[in-house]
């Protein structure tokens, strides 16, 4: 199963501290804006998001289609294709892609601990 690019997704209290915070660890910002209430941050191959007030909990982000850099790959599994594994293997799903569609589409699946993992493809 190709998930593509993997990003963990903070839900942060003050986003301009946040950023500092990372900023000292070696991240720089890679996408998103203040304005916008999130970032992307990314230190070589490593992405954080930041969100404030969007999301609750920590969330693990895989974004088939795209490399840590954003760009498109020429050959990934369709957010639709994977949800229809994890669903044929018996995993519940929640905010279901809709499979009758093409382009960008998300699902999130909870792993047996509660964390949630959204499969987000923006392509």
């Amino acid at each position: 199963m190709k998930l593509g690019a993997f990003s963990v997704s903070l839900s942060v209290k003050d986003l301009a501290k946040s950023k500092t915070f990372y900023e000292h660890l070696g991240f720089s910002q890679f996408a998103g804006g203040m304005d916008q209430n999130y970032l992307i941050m990314k230190n070589k191959g490593t992405l954080i998001g930041l969100f404030q007030g969007m999301f609750e909990n920590n969330i693990l982000t895989f974004n088939p289609g795209w490399d840590v850099n954003a760009n498109t790959l020429g050959n990934f599994d369709d957010v639709r294709l994977i949800q229809k594994s994890l669903k044929s293997k018996g995993l519940p799903i929640e905010n279901e892609a809709d499979e009758t569609t093409k382009g960008p589409e998300s699902f999130v699946v909870i792993d047996p601990d509660g964390n949630a993992i959204l499969i987000d493809q923006h392509i």
